[in-house]
């Protein structure tokens, strides 16, 4: 019993208990919300921080360096204590950690993650479908011709084909869709670069996005819907292929 409020009395002299620096994370977190602070707007100090919340410095920093690791805080030594930049980067980095590890524990994790970038857009495209400004089309039909030029040379590169993703779902005007979509994106061919080699044909590379831009261009959401699968699709075949290797 001794050896127990022993090591209870240790932790509670560093002042930071689990619950408590959740609590302090909040209550941090509310601060930010109700001042309705941007991106890279300056936090009170650590010493206000402790006034204002009234706790000790240790338990702020507890707090301070956890919102860090989520990237809602952004710690500047020596210069104080900012909004972070609320960006997809854990999320990113928790869907690659899960999908590596996962594929080593002989998941189809990298399938399981196509899969989720495929349903998410055939379920935007139909949206798009005829609905494309003039500048939109134009920048995926300079991307298309990029990817043409690129295929003849031999193989279309990854930012490329990631262009023409971010610029086909970029008039729909919702940052959040944006930066998800982009999200997986960069998930997932950080890990499929990572894991397999997964054989492309830069030609069908080509025809499929021209075929993607032309149907969203003619405002046909069937035909649209179908140019998307067909792109899944055939990532998947060549996954599946490499995976057999």
């Amino acid at each position: 019993m001794a050896a127990h409020s022993h090591s209870h009395s240790h932790s509670h002299a560093r002042g930071v208990s689990r619950g408590m620096t959740n609590d302090i994370q909040e209550r941090i977190k509310r601060l930010i919300i109700d001042q309705r602070l941007r991106s890279g707007a300056p936090l009170p100090t650590e010493t206000e921080l402790m006034e204002l919340l009234g706790v000790s410095r240790n338990s702020v920093r507890e707090a301070l360096k956890a919102l860090q690791a989520m990237g809602l805080v952004e710690i500047r030594h020596g210069f104080g204590t900012y909004v972070g930049p609320m960006s997809m980067a854990p999320m990113i980095e928790g869907l690659i950690f899960r999908t590596v590890a996962g594929h080593y524990r002989g998941e189809d994790s990298l399938l399981e993650l196509l899969e989720l970038r495929e349903a998410v857009e055939t379920g935007l495209i139909a949206r798009l479908a005829g609905r494309i400004p003039e500048a939109d089309l134009a920048e995926l039909d300079a991307v298309v011709r990029r990817m043409e030029a690129e295929a003849a040379e031999g193989s279309v590169r990854a930012e490329t084909d990631r262009a023409f993703h971010a610029a086909l779902y970029g008039s729909l005007d919702n940052t959040l869709l944006s930066e998800v979509l982009e999200a997986f994106w960069d998930a997932f061919h950080r890990v499929r670069t990572d894991l397999v080699d997964v054989p492309t044909d830069p030609r069908v590379t080509c025809k499929q996005h021209r075929e993607i831009l032309e149907s969203v261009r003619s405002g046909d959401a069937l035909r649209a819907e179908g140019a998307i699968r067909d792109h899944f699709g055939n990532i998947r075949i060549r996954l599946r292929s490499a995976h057999q290797d």
